[in-house]
């Protein structure tokens, strides 16, 4: 896994891609949904660990599958960790 870096306008298009996924899975809204860091992982594709503040102290990593460009698939998240603080670093879930 890459070193941690603060998320680039890329990032926090990936995190809204699948923010429905998460909303829908966690059943709730989140207003602020701002990435603040992420890592990556390489493998079958590309796995984004980003962490995105959704209060003013309560934070959720995400993690996201980009799939190799020759399957042509959505982006898809694939895990989530809720109630994390700012001070919590992103690792492999």
């Amino acid at each position: 896994m890459s070193a941690a870096k603060p998320a680039t306008p890329e990032v926090q298009a990936i995190a809204d891609e699948v923010k429905p996924q998460l909303e829908e899975q966690v059943k709730r809204k989140y207003s602020l949904f701002k990435a603040v860091e992420f890592t990556t992982q390489a493998g079958q594709g590309t796995n984004y660990f980003i962490k995105v503040q959704v209060d003013n102290d309560d934070f959720v990593h995400l993690r996201v599958l980009e799939s190799p460009p020759h399957e042509n698939k959505p982006l898809a998240l694939q895990g989530y960790q809720t109630d994390k603080s700012k001070g919590d670093k992103l690792t492999v879930f």
